[in-house]
């Protein structure tokens, strides 16, 4: 059974406005149904940023479309958008936010996190919506460490805190506490040296596995940091041993299976959806 289909090695990282170099895991130009329902993932690789009474990060842009997923393993963001969301995400929280038919928001360093300095480790992900929810009313969820599911491997092994969809463990089915729009696991997971365990997969989704850090073997070839794996669609069931302390996010997701279109900051279906989206960004119409 071939197990991986293909691998991605990300070799190069940008700046996002001042506050966020990014690692960019799964790029825009590699959009397409086999990545769906993910459109674009950066990671942030653990940086530490000097005190300043200045907050770094993105000033207010638009999106549409789709939703911004930001998981912060370090450190501590702020966010303000334009129908009046506003909150503090830290270390093992995360940021949902649903773009639907248009918001404008803003992403920064808080400003304690600013003021004191420290280290930055967190990644944000693009989740397409399916035509039927791309003009929703946009919403926001912020999931603190506190109602984020988190399941122990045994003898110390490790540990799978489930952020989305479910993780079965023995018996035991554990749901993760995010409300999306088409099927979709999210699972932030940490492996200890040593480490083997086992992940059941859906066959008929997407299935991808983004290596943060640290070493692990798959199917007995080795991934490293800043690698993303592909999965087959033959795959029901993955041993992944820990040969180096490792923290992986692995996301899986029913293919939505629709056109995409996007630019910039808008996903949609058509051509002409893109640009309707840029004419309601230049009236006005994602202030609240």
């Amino acid at each position: 059974m071939k197990t991986i289909e293909k691998v991605y090695t990300s070799n190069r990282s940008t700046w996002v406005g001042d506050g966020f170099p990014t690692n960019s895991m799964l790029p825009m130009e590699q959009i397409s149904n086999a990545t769906s329902p993910l459109i674009v993932m950066g990671y942030t690789e653990r940086r530490e940023f000097t005190p300043t009474h200045h907050q770094r990060g993105v000033g207010m842009h638009p999106h549409r479309g789709f939703e911004t997923v930001t998981i912060v393993y370090d450190g501590e963001l702020e966010h303000h958008d334009s129908k009046g969301n506003q909150g503090t995400i830290g270390k093992n929280e995360v940021q949902w936010m649903t773009a639907g038919s248009g918001i404008l928001h803003e992403e920064h360093h808080s400003k304690a996190f600013a003021e004191s300095g420290g280290h930055l480790d967190m990644i944000q992900l693009w989740v397409n919506l399916p035509s039927h929810a791309k003009m929703t009313e946009p919403r926001y969820q912020e999931l603190t460490e506190n109602n984020i599911p988190e399941v122990s491997f045994e003898d110390g092994k490790g540990l799978v805190r489930v952020i989305a969809g479910t993780y079965k463990q023995g018996h035991r089915l554990v749901k993760g506490p995010a409300q999306t729009f088409s099927p979709i696991q999210m699972l932030d997971v940490r492996l200890n040296q040593g480490a083997h365990e086992s992940f059941e997969f859906n066959p008929e989704w997407n299935n991808i596995v983004f290596v943060l850090s640290g070493k692990v073997k798959i199917d007995g070839q080795e991934f490293e940091h800043l690698q993303t794996v592909y999965l087959t669609h033959e795959v029901s069931q993955l041993s992944i041993e820990c040969t180096e302390d490792a923290k992986l996010l692995i996301v899986s997701g029913e293919p939505i299976n629709e056109p995409i279109v996007a630019h910039g900051p808008f996903v949609m279906n058509t051509e002409a959806e893109i640009v309707q989206a840029f004419e309601d960004f230049r009236a006005g119409k994602f202030a609240a």
